[in-house]
């Protein structure tokens, strides 16, 4: 039982179950204005947001006390990984490897989500008039996405583009031995100081389930529950097909791997957010055998390059339109999407609301959908946050393990011995 009762695992997901229970049948509560209106500023390039609900409020104060650690992690992770590799054309070559993987799986995802669209059709029978809408008005401004304000307004680019140039710098100063020991023990802090605040995950959890659930309600689900199976269908497949293809390749089993990193998997579906389990996924990426160097590089690029998740929804979301407004599509046009999804799914992170931003721009370019379309998608975008953010983090941590073996920095033996001590702990609870 002691061990049970400081196990991670079992508190997050008791606060999800405490979350969904108290978010169905309490929805008042969960509901409760703590504040009359939200507050919101930005502290170290984050935005914090705490908001006027109880629920909000608990799943935001997590989810904002996280995000102060990542951008310091990416700056040190990246720092880091490129003083320590020494060769600036290695850096580059693990770099532009990392981006061709990026681009190839991303499109691959794109195409799986296209085609099992088409297959189960998910927008067949929907009758848009008996699904609730809402406001898309701060979705549709004039102009669409722009890449410039995109890069304006996402702290992780600008903290990744300052700590490659840093890294080249430092790379090649006469200090370079005693910058890297200095980096080394400020990550050991910051690293420590995270280890301390997941313990609020439990809290964060409970509060995301609870406002997911008391706004919107199980019923709301029903009439795009087609829609929702699919989605949730189609990760799965990624993950257990494509994903796992992957992982083959360098003779890695990817549900000894899912088993790793549950306590972060819990962690994301609780609150709807990869940013939560992301510095959390760094350092059990280190010590299941990926070099300080690869994950450094690789997992904050695909933080917002490698969107597993989110380029499946849009591409999903954008058929399930067509099927719904009964528009046909001809092979250009499809290809149309895909081309566009393939640049602009790369901004849909970092940035509340880029994904609607995104499917707003694509139909705007296509002209053939209704961009009107998308307030069918508002009340149950959330219950597939989910599925976009597992995927999302899933992938980061695939792409990290394939690129690391691809350049022989994995440490099988590590692997093995962080695998084995997991199980172990399993078995004992």
């Amino acid at each position: 039982m002691r061990k049970l009762f400081t196990n991670l695992t079992f508190w997050v997901l008791l606060a999800i179950m405490a979350g969904v229970l108290v978010g169905h049948f309490f929805p008042a509560f969960a509901l409760k204005q703590i504040f009359n209106k939200p507050w919101e500023t930005r502290f170290l390039g984050q935005d914090l947001s705490i908001k006027t609900t109880l629920s909000e409020f608990l799943s935001g104060i997590f989810i904002s006390i996280v995000k102060l650690f990542i951008n310091p992690i990416i700056f040190l992770t990246v720092t880091t990984g490129i003083i320590s590799m020494g060769n600036l054309k290695k850096a580059g070559r693990v770099g532009l490897k990392a981006l061709i993987y990026f681009e190839v799986v991303t499109t691959f995802a794109l195409i799986i989500g296209v085609a099992i669209a088409f297959l189960i059709r998910p927008g067949h029978g929907v009758v848009p008039q008996k699904v609730p809408g809402g406001d898309i008005s701060k979705f549709t401004q004039p102009g669409g996405f722009n890449w410039w304000s995109f890069f304006l307004h996402n702290s992780t680019l600008q903290v990744l583009l300052a700590a490659l140039i840093l890294g080249v710098l430092f790379n090649k100063t006469k200090i370079r031995e005693q910058l890297l020991e200095f980096l080394h023990k400020i990550s050991k802090i910051v690293f420590k100081a995270l280890y301390i605040v997941m313990w609020l995950a439990p809290i964060g959890a409970f509060g995301g389930m609870a406002f997911t659930i008391s706004k919107y309600g199980l019923h709301s689900l029903l009439p795009l529950a087609k829609l929702m199976i699919t989605v949730y269908t189609t990760m799965a497949v990624f993950i257990f097909g494509a994903l796992w293809l992957i992982l083959q390749q360098y003779h890695v089993n990817i549900f000894r791997f899912l088993k790793y990193i549950k306590e972060e998997l819990l962690v994301v579906l609780g609150t709807s957010s990869s940013e939560a389990g992301l510095p959390s996924l760094m350092v059990k990426l280190e010590k299941m055998g990926c070099s300080k160097s690869v994950v450094g590089l690789v997992v904050p690029t695909g933080y917002s390059f490698n969107l597993d998740g989110t380029t499946i929804y849009l591409s999903m979301c954008m058929i399930f339109l067509a099927q719904v407004f009964h528009v046909h599509l001809d092979i250009g046009q499809i290809l149309t999407i895909i081309g566009i999804l393939m640049i602009t799914s790369k901004g849909a992170a970092g940035v509340a609301g880029s994904g609607f931003i995104v499917l707003a721009s694509t139909l705007t370019a296509i002209k053939v959908i209704p961009v009107e379309g998308l307030t069918l998608l508002l009340g149950v975008d959330r219950f597939m946050s989910e599925a976009r953010a597992i995927t999302n983090f899933i992938g980061n941590g695939v792409a990290t393990i394939w690129i690391a073996n691809n350049e022989k920095e994995f440490d099988r033996e590590k692997m093995e011995n962080a695998f084995k001590k997991k199980e172990t702990e399993i078995i004992k609870l």
